[in-house]
């Protein structure tokens, strides 16, 4: 079991959540569900690429915002693709890669090539791609070397 473990609050969709998530991710699978007093599901547990997660049925008392995202890192437009397509489903895209998925939870898919480019060694070409990475919604990982590159 790892340390600290994140727990995400839902207004009666956390096993349906839990469900979405781990048929999305490669390496997931589904926990123990705990029943509540009412026979429903309290919590569900989870696993998504190795990170353990619980999903609260807690009411309506408090939704996501975008104060707390998880971060996707991809090796490839392919994944940034799949994995964004996938999340967005229902859901609502943002800008600089952050979306939020049907249940209201934040994410930010983002190619693992990114800091290389954000923060390398031209600074010119940094800002070049900084500035194109802020008028994009799903990053576009060769729109964003290009920009870096100068083109």
């Amino acid at each position: 079991m790892q340390k600290i473990s994140t727990c995400l609050w839902f207004d009666g969709q956390a096993v349906e959540a839990a469900e979405f998530y781990t048929s999305t991710f490669d390496n997931s699978s589904m926990g123990q569900v705990m029943p509540g007093p009412d026979g429903q599901a309290l919590t569900v547990g989870f696993e998504i690429e190795g990170r353990q997660f619980m999903g609260l049925n807690g009411g309506p008392a408090f939704v996501f915002n975008e104060a707390v995202s998880l971060v996707v890192n991809c090796g490839s437009q392919e994944e940034v693709d799949r994995y964004w397509d996938a999340l967005l489903a229902g859901g609502e895209e943002s800008m600089c890669g952050w979306l939020k998925d049907r249940f209201g939870l934040s994410w930010q898919i983002v190619p693992s090539g990114m800091p290389a480019l954000l923060n390398g060694p031209d600074p010119a070409g940094s800002r070049r791609a900084i500035e194109a990475m802020l008028a994009m919604r799903k990053l576009d990982i060769s729109a964003l070397q290009k920009a870096y590159d100068g083109g």
